[in-house]
């Protein structure tokens, strides 16, 4: 499976090649972001079964996907990723690599599945871009692990 992420503000794209890939300041990551909002182990991803899953690592500025902080989370097409400051938008496949400019929303409000023969173990996707990906439907978590959008002092 090919999975990259697309820089928002252009540049370019960082292939994950790796089943893991460890993303941070250090000279020993994989994916290397040299600034001084990302950790030294920022964060880690794992593709695995037709996903991306992030876990970040104890980051000082955090991790987030579809601007929400997350401890760990599964990247699904389209998703944004913020490491730190830098923002990202997940791919899978074969595609453009630039960020859409205009975001469309499609009637069915996103991905649509379409129907699949009885016969069809996994049934065709049909993404935003109308091609289709073979594999079985997504589905968020209905138990994200996030933080709360405000914890509270104590």
């Amino acid at each position: 499976m090919r999975a990259r992420l697309i820089p928002l503000d252009g540049g370019p794209a960082i292939e994950l090649a790796k089943d893991l890939t460890l993303v941070g300041r250090n000279d020993d990551c994989d994916v290397r972001l040299d600034h001084k909002s990302v950790s030294k182990l920022h964060c880690i991803l794992v593709k695995t079964d037709g996903l991306v899953l992030v876990r970040d690592l104890g980051s000082t500025n955090g991790t987030r996907v579809n601007g929400q902080q997350i401890r760990r989370a599964a990247l699904l097409p389209e998703d944004q990723l913020a490491i730190a400051a830098f923002r990202y938008k997940v791919r899978f496949g074969d595609g453009p690599d630039e960020p859409p400019a205009v975001a469309v929303a499609s009637p069915a409000g996103g991905a649509a599945v379409a129907a699949a023969d009885e016969s069809d173990e996994h049934p065709s996707i049909t993404t935003e871009s109308d091609r289709p990906v073979n594999g079985p439907p997504l589905r968020r978590n209905p138990l994200p692990d996030a933080y709360p959008d405000a914890a509270p002092n104590t």
